[in-house]
C-alpha cells in the first residue's frame, strides 16, 4: 500500500477542526485509508460547552448581596416607609419639584444657547473673539459653582443699578438690581452661565470631530455656508454633541440642589425644611432620592430616543427599541401559541 496517499495527518485535516483531535486516538485517525473516516470520527466527538464556574460564583454572590440589600430596606423599620409614601406627593414637594425643574430648563436653555455662541467663537478666524470666549471658559470652569451663585445673589451690592447707553459714557436706560434679580432670577443667571462654559466645550468638540473634509465636498458641489452648517456639519456633530449635552444635563438637574444655599424651594431644599421640622430626616431624603431617580431615567430615556432620531445618518436600520422588541416577543409568542408550539 502506498503510505503516501493514504495516510490521514493533522495538516490535512479542516483548518477549523485540528484541535478538536485527541491525543489519545493519533493512532486510529493516522491509520485509517480515507479522509471521509476522520470526518466521521470528528464528528462522533463531543462537544463540551466551557465552564465558567467562578463567574457563577461571583453572580450568585452579588446576587445575595442585592437580596440582602432589598431585605434591608424591607425589613428596617428606620427607612419608615410609611412617612415616605406620605410625604412623596405632599403638595409642598410637588411644588419643590416643579421649581427644580424650572431650574433644569432653564440653566439648560439658556446655558446651551450662549454655549453655542461661544463654541462658534472659539472656532472663529478672530483671535479676539477667541480669546474673549476662552477666557470666559477658564474663568467659569475654574471658580466653584457654589460661588458663583453667591456672587448673583449678592449683584445689588456690587452694582446697584445696571443700564444700557454710550460706553463710558451717559446712561440711556437703567433699572434696579435690587428688584430685578432675586435669589430665583440669580440661581438661573448662576446656573446658565456655568453650563454655558461646559456646553460650548461640548460643542466645540463635536464640530471638530467631524472631518473638514465633509465641508469642503459641499462648498465644492456649491452649497451655500449656512446650509453646509444645517445640513452637513450640524447632523454629524450631533452625534458626538448629545451623550456629552446629556449628561450635562442630568449632572445640572442634580446640581439644583446647590441652590439650598439661597433659601430657593426647590427639592432638597424643601426636604431640609420637612425634616427640620418633623426629624424624620431617612425618610425625607428618601423623597428626594426617589423625585431625582424617578427624573433622571425620563431624562435618560428621552437621550435615547434623541440619540436614535440622530444616528439614522450613520445606521440606515437602527436596532430595535425596548418597547419593539417586546412587542415582537409577545407577536413571537402569540404565534406560537396560535401554532401549538407552546401550551397556554
Amino acid at each position: 500500500m502506498d503510505t503516501t496517499s493514504t495516510a490521514v495527518t493533522a495538516a490535512s485535516l479542516p483548518p477549523s477542526s485540528p484541535s478538536a483531535l485527541p491525543a489519545s486516538r493519533p493512532d486510529k485517525v493516522s491509520g485509517e485509508v480515507s479522509g471521509e473516516v476522520s470526518h466521521d470520527d470528528l464528528a462522533a466527538l463531543k462537544v463540551v460547552p466551557a465552564r465558567h464556574y467562578w463567574r457563577w460564583v461571583a453572580g450568585a454572590a452579588a446576587l445575595v448581596v442585592v437580596a440582602q440589600f432589598g431585605h434591608g430596606l424591607l425589613t428596617n423599620p428606620g427607612w419608615e416607609w410609611d412617612t415616605f409614601f406620605r410625604y412623596l406627593t405632599a403638595d409642598t414637594v410637588l411644588k419643590a419639584v416643579w421649581v427644580t425643574l424650572q431650574l433644569t430648563f432653564y440653566g439648560t436653555a439658556i446655558g446651551f444657547a450662549l454655549g453655542i455662541l461661544l463654541a462658534f467663537m472659539r472656532l472663529s478666524r478672530s483671535v479676539i473673539l477667541q480669546t474673549i470666549a476662552w477666557t470666559y471658559i477658564w474663568a467659569f470652569r475654574s471658580i466653584p459653582l457654589i460661588v458663583q451663585l453667591l456672587f448673583w445673589f449678592n449683584l445689588a451690592y456690587l452694582y446697584k443699578e445696571l443700564g444700557v447707553g454710550v460706553p463710558f459714557g451717559p446712561v440711556l436706560w437703567s433699572f434696579d438690581t435690587m428688584n430685578l434679580v432675586g435669589a430665583l432670577s440669580a440661581a438661573v443667571i448662576g446656573l446658565a452661565l456655568h453650563q454655558a462654559a461646559y456646553a460650548a466645550e461640548i460643542v466645540r468638540g463635536g464640530i471638530i470631530s467631524v472631518d473638514s473634509g465633509q465641508l469642503e465636498a459641499a462648498a465644492a458641489l456649491g452649497i451655500p455656508r449656512l446650509r453646509q452648517l444645517r445640513r452637513v456639519l450640524l447632523p454629524q456633530a450631533m452625534r458626538g454633541i448629545l451623550p456629552n449635552a446629556a449628561n450635562e444635563v442630568i449632572s445640572l438637574f442634580k446640581g439644583t440642589s446647590i441652590v439650598s444655599v439661597m433659601a430657593i424651594g426647590e427639592l432638597f431644599y424643601q426636604v431640609q425644611v420637612i425634616y427640620g421640622r418633623n426629624g424624620r430626616v431617612v425618610p425625607l431624603l428618601m423623597v428626594a432620592t426617589a423625585w431625582y431617580i424617578l427624573l433622571t431615567t425620563l431624562l435618560s430615556i428621552a437621550q435615547y430616543y434623541v440619540e436614535r432620531h440622530f444616528a439614522r445618518g450613520a445606521e440606515r436600520t437602527p436596532p430595535p427599541t425596548p418597547l419593539q422588541r417586546a412587542r415582537a416577543f409577545s407577536l413571537r409568542m402569540r404565534a406560537a401559541a396560535a401554532t401549538g408550539g407552546i401550551q397556554k
